[in-house]
């Protein structure tokens, strides 16, 4: 072969021969610090019940949900967020079973701080998606539209309610405008200025959630397309994050992750607070079903489509495959 003088100089494969140089440039790791468990539990069930379109996933009763705690503090991951699905008799229209202290998630709460203590962060849903009979995730008015200022003052005896059942973070997703700035001030007013805020910053109105509906047994007709975001819109992320930081939010998460990679690249370049993003059922779900067709390699799946989360800027990755692969990462 001919060659002209030192041409190619530069050989960037040099650093791709083997796994060991690979894993040494490595520019992004996972760790399972990095990784935060979403975890359903149902009320008035005594065994799991599986989530057909989540293989692997299921709803917990209360016990299998601190047996799921635990494996995830021996895993070394970081949190729990915790989503209750109470018995469908229980659902009004205001989503009282998300302020009884004796609802579900509320008792949920208790349950796994009683067995994990701060070995791991204890989070909650703060929404009413969950409780209500319409399946929105605030106060429907008269002509059946969401109000936004009726469901802050919902959120925030949920924020309270939850504070005292133990959660060490609370997590407002459902997109109401000033929801963080009451949060907190409902935590501070009796005393719980210790508990955080996870800021559901940028949540986009996603076809991606289908998978999630069955989850927690969604009781929603029509879509929330008036109060979470447009898929085709950028900049409003960034106004929804300045609020979001001005009214006091201590972590922000950007919703689905995969899909919005794009987004959640500008929100960590932006801001000095963590960032965290969640992977939602429907990324799991396809991931898990081309897997299973056996169109794909699903655990080399799974660790590239987190590795691209981690890259585009994540601190933190709510995803369902956390303790899974936080044990093989150990």
């Amino acid at each position: 072969m001919t060659t002209y003088g030192s041409f190619p100089g530069s050989r960037p494969r040099r650093l791709r021969t083997s796994p060991v140089m690979r894993r040494m440039v490595a520019e992004t790791r996972l760790h399972p610090a990095d990784f935060i468990l979403p975890a359903f539990v149902r009320e008035g069930i005594s065994e799991p019940v599986p989530i057909a379109a989540m293989p692997g996933v299921v709803q917990h009763t209360r016990d299998t949900l601190k047996k799921a705690a635990a494996e995830a503090v021996a895993a070394g991951i970081s949190g729990i967020m915790l989503f209750g699905v109470p018995e469908e008799s229980k659902k009004d229209a205001l989503g009282t079973a998300g302020t009884d202290p004796d609802g579900i998630l509320q008792v949920a709460l208790r349950d796994v701080r009683s067995e994990v203590g701060d070995e791991l962060l204890v989070m909650s849903d703060l929404c009413l998606d969950e409780t209500t009979d319409h399946g929105h995730c605030g106060v429907l008015d008269a002509e059946g539209r969401v109000d936004n200022d009726a469901t802050l003052e919902r959120y925030a005896e949920m924020a309270q309610v939850q504070a005292d059942a133990g959660a060490h973070v609370v997590g407002p997703s459902g997109m109401m405008d000033g929801q963080i700035g009451v949060v907190r001030d409902a935590l501070d007013q009796i005393g719980r200025e210790d508990v955080a805020v996870l800021a559901y910053t940028v949540k986009y109105a996603s076809a991606f959630f289908g998978p999630f509906r069955e989850a927690v047994g969604s009781s929603l007709k029509g879509d929330r397309k008036t109060y979470q975001q447009d898929p085709a819109n950028a900049r409003e992320s960034l106004r929804e994050l300045a609020l979001d930081l001005e009214e006091g939010a201590d972590m922000v998460m950007v919703k689905p992750a995969g899909p919005y990679l794009d987004i959640l690249a500008r929100v960590a370049d932006t801001v000095d607070v963590p960032v965290v993003a969640y992977q939602i059922s429907g990324e799991y779900s396809m991931i898990e079903a081309a897997a299973e067709k056996g169109w794909i390699d699903r655990d080399a799946a799974i660790l590239e489509a987190l590795t691209g989360i981690r890259r585009a800027g994540a601190r933190n990755i709510l995803t369902y495959w956390a303790t899974e692969v936080a044990q093989k990462l150990r």
